[in-house]
C-alpha cells in the first residue's frame, strides 16, 4: 500500500495527476477505474469524487484480474471501456451476434460472460461486422447508450481498411448506388432505385499499391449489407477472400477486410472518441 500526502480541496483525479505525477494521465484513470485507489480506507473509482483538506488517500497493490483473465480466454482483446461503452477487437471468423445456425459463440456471448464474470452488467448491441470482417465491434453497457448510438449512428465516422485485388481506377473516389438483398442473400447494386432497395454511399482511397494488390481506406456513409463487398466489387477490385464477390485470390486465408477506426461523440461526455484496431499480421500484404 502506497500513502500519498495528506490530500487539499478538490477533485480526486486533478489531485491525483499532481501527487502521481509525472505519471500518465491514463494509467492514473486505470488505478481508479481497477479500484486501486482508496481514500480514508474506501476504495473509490469515480473521477470527480470531491477530496477534503486531511483526506488520507492510498495506491492499494493491483489486485488479480479474473475478468482481464476471461477475456484473454475468450479471445477478445478489449480497447475501450467505460461505464457507458465496451469496444473489442472482433477477430475473423467469429460472428458477432446470434444466427439462426449458430447461437452459442458470438462476440456478444463471450462479451457477455466475461462482463458476467466481474458482475459488470451486460452488453447491448450497437452494430455488427460480417463474420469474416475483423476489427472494431462498439458495445453499449445500458440500453438507453445503445439507443442514443442508435438514434445518432450517422453522425459516427467508420472507416475499414481493405486489401482488394487490382487497383481501384480512380485512386479516390465516392461510389453512390442502391443495393438489394435477393432471396439467395447475395446484396446487388442498381443504379436506380428498385422495390426492397436502400441508398448505398461509399468514400474510398487508395493507400498503397503493388504485385497486383491494393490497400484500400474505406469510409461509409450508410452501412447497407455487404455494401464495401460489393462497392469495391463493382470497382472492378473485389476484396481478396471474396469468391461470392468475384475475388479469385485468397493470399490471406480470410476475408480482407478489417474495422479499423471508429469516431464519434461519447454519448454521456459528449467528447470526441477515437479507437483505432491496428491491421491484423494477415492481412499485411501490401
Amino acid at each position: 500500500m502506497r500513502v500519498l500526502p495528506p490530500a487539499t480541496d478538490g477533485p480526486l483525479l486533478a489531485w491525483l495527476m499532481a501527487a502521481l505525477a509525472p505519471t500518465p494521465r491514463t494509467r492514473v484513470k486505470q488505478l481508479l477505474r481497477f479500484g486501486q485507489v482508496t481514500v480514508n480506507g474506501v476504495a473509490v473509482t469515480r473521477f470527480d469524487h470531491t477530496l477534503r483538506a486531511g483526506d488520507r488517500v492510498a495506491i492499494a497493490p493491483a489486485r488479480p484480474d479474473p475478468a482481464g483473465e476471461a477475456f484473454r480466454r475468450a479471445g477478445i482483446r478489449v480497447v475501450h471501456r467505460d461505464d457507458h461503452l465496451i469496444a473489442i477487437d472482433k477477430p475473423a471468423g467469429l460472428l458477432s451476434v446470434a444466427t439462426a445456425g449458430e447461437k452459442r459463440d458470438t462476440a456478444f456471448v463471450r462479451l457477455g460472460a466475461c462482463l458476467a464474470a466481474e458482475r459488470a452488467g451486460r452488453p447491448f448491441v450497437v452494430h455488427r461486422l460480417d463474420r469474416e470482417t475483423s476489427g472494431l465491434l462498439l458495445f453499449a453497457r445500458s440500453a438507453a447508450v445503445r439507443d442514443q448510438f442508435h438514434a445518432a449512428w450517422g453522425g459516427v465516422t467508420k472507416t475499414y481498411l481493405a486489401v482488394v485485388e487490382g487497383e481501384p481506377t480512380p485512386a479516390a473516389g465516392v461510389v453512390r448506388n442502391f443495393l438489394t438483398e435477393g432471396k439467395d442473400l447475395r446484396v446487388r447494386p442498381s443504379a436506380g432505385r428498385r422495390q426492397g432497395s436502400k441508398e448505398a454511399v461509399t468514400r474510398y482511397r487508395v493507400v498503397t499499391a503493388r504485385e497486383g494488390l491494393a490497400l484500400v481506406e474505406v469510409e461509409l456513409e450508410t452501412g447497407r449489407k455487404h455494401q464495401i463487398r460489393v462497392h469495391l466489387a463493382g470497382l472492378g477490385c473485389p476484396v481478396v477472400g471474396d469468391a461470392g464477390y468475384g475475388a479469385r485470390t485468397d493470399p490471406a486465408g480470410r476475408l480482407g477486410l478489417h474495422a479499423w477506426r471508429l469516431a464519434f461523440h461519447h454519448p454521456a461526455t459528449g467528447q470526441r472518441v477515437e479507437l483505432e484496431s491496428p491491421l491484423p499480421d494477415a492481412l499485411r500484404l501490401v
